[in-house]
């Protein structure tokens, strides 16, 4: 591997360390019984919107379909999302966010103000804020280019 592919690599792998010591704070801080999986996939569709089937929700995440339809019983359980027939399809459903997912979906957010406070104080700013829209650019490429 010559220089640029060890830089690439350094890159993508702080990335997947501060995702994995990211995750591990947020996970402790979840409300009760709520994982990780779960919150991303209600961050999800309140970022992009729902009435999305289980399978394009398991492509997006990619994860296998059964994955998901776990992970759905979790959150319809939980009445964050509902689950109706999919006019198009009659042996699919359709995955809607209620009213009490968008509150767990707030109440996640918030239960991360503390470490969020302490990160911005001990970093300052700027070193997150800066790195957003490149971050999104290297996000919306790689989600261009799954098949790499």
């Amino acid at each position: 591997m010559d220089d640029e592919g060890r830089r690439v690599f350094r890159f993508f792998n702080e990335i997947g360390i501060i995702n994995q010591l990211a995750g591990a704070i947020f996970a402790s801080r979840l409300p009760d019984g709520l994982h990780v999986s779960h919150f991303a996939l209600l961050n999800h569709l309140v970022r992009l919107g729902d009435a999305k089937t289980p399978l394009a929700l398991a492509s997006a995440f990619q994860v296998p379909k059964t994955t998901m339809t776990h992970t759905l019983a979790v959150l319809e359980k939980r009445s964050a999302i509902r689950l109706a027939p999919n006019p198009g399809d009659g042996r699919s459903k359709i995955v809607f966010l209620t009213e009490a997912g968008r509150d767990l979906h707030a109440l996640s957010i918030a239960s991360m103000a503390d470490p969020i406070r302490q990160i911005t104080e001990d970093l300052g700013d700027g070193t997150i804020s800066d790195l957003i829209p490149q971050l999104e650019k290297i996000r919306a490429y790689l989600d261009a280019n799954r098949d790499l």
